[in-house]
């Protein structure tokens, strides 16, 4: 399981012109899954992400998680995290999760993720979706587990 979590000011997502997940600060998470990941796996990012202190304190410092700061997620499912590109100049996917495993792991992750107390809305699997990304900072942080 991967995750670019980006710290936001504002995060949006669209699917065919349409707003279907809006959020002002808190994070928007990249979510991409891999054949052997499992609910421990996102039992266990969920709440690494909900704990993670990269918001600032009142002295300017990184110090202060999603949940201190009264923050929102959006989650999206983003296949693309497992690229490989090492041979030619087109990248092989063959390393994600088929859609049959990931996309209930997905679900389950955002559920986890609520359950760590973080509102947490998601994209559209599957779909192209337009993701706006407002990062403050910049700062994001590339996760693995």
């Amino acid at each position: 399981m991967r995750a670019v979590v980006q710290r936001v000011r504002r995060g949006k997502v669209s699917v065919d012109g349409q707003a279907i997940s809006e959020i002002g600060q808190g994070l928007v998470i990249l979510l991409g899954i891999g054949p052997e990941d499992n609910e421990e796996k996102a039992r266990a990012l969920a709440r690494k992400i909900a704990l993670m202190r990269i918001f600032q304190d009142e002295q300017d410092k990184m110090n202060l998680s999603v949940l201190d700061v009264k923050g929102e997620a959006i989650v999206v499912s983003q296949f693309t995290l497992y690229a490989d590109t090492r041979k030619g100049n087109r990248p092989s996917f063959v390393n994600a999760a088929p859609p049959d495993i990931a996309s209930p792991l997905v679900d389950r992750f955002c559920e986890l993720l609520a359950e760590q107390g973080v509102p947490t809305q998601t994209g559209q699997f599957g779909a192209h979706m337009l993701v706006e990304i407002e990062n403050d900072g910049p700062v994001t942080i590339w996760l693995e587990n």
